[in-house]
């Protein structure tokens, strides 16, 4: 008997950085959700934020970035994964990943 790896609820937020892509958000919310599922994740919800300003600016050419928040449910080994698959990805400029 295989026992079924046990599944959490969680929430990753992102901050998006778009600056020189010709892909629209929307594409790139959509190549996002399959490295999540990837992962053995199943997405129950996307939600786009759209651009907002940062307190704190990294830099005067990026003040601002696109937050999207992504629902789902996964192994408890999945959030280690998801950061080590989008650790080199340029278009993603924050992860947080917590537990819902």
């Amino acid at each position: 008997m295989s026992k079924k790896p046990t599944t959490r609820a969680y929430t990753a937020t992102m901050i998006l950085d778009t600056r020189g892509l010709t892909d629209t958000v929307d594409i790139l919310i959509g190549k996002l959700r399959e490295v999540i599922t990837s992962v053995q994740a199943e997405v129950s919800g996307v939600e786009n934020h759209g651009p907002r300003d940062f307190a704190r600016a990294p830099s005067r050419a990026y003040p601002n970035g696109v937050f999207v928040t992504f629902k789902f449910s996964a192994p408890v080994t999945a959030p280690a994964a998801l950061r080590e698959k989008l650790r080199l990805d340029r278009t993603v400029n924050r992860l947080i990943v917590q537990s819902a």
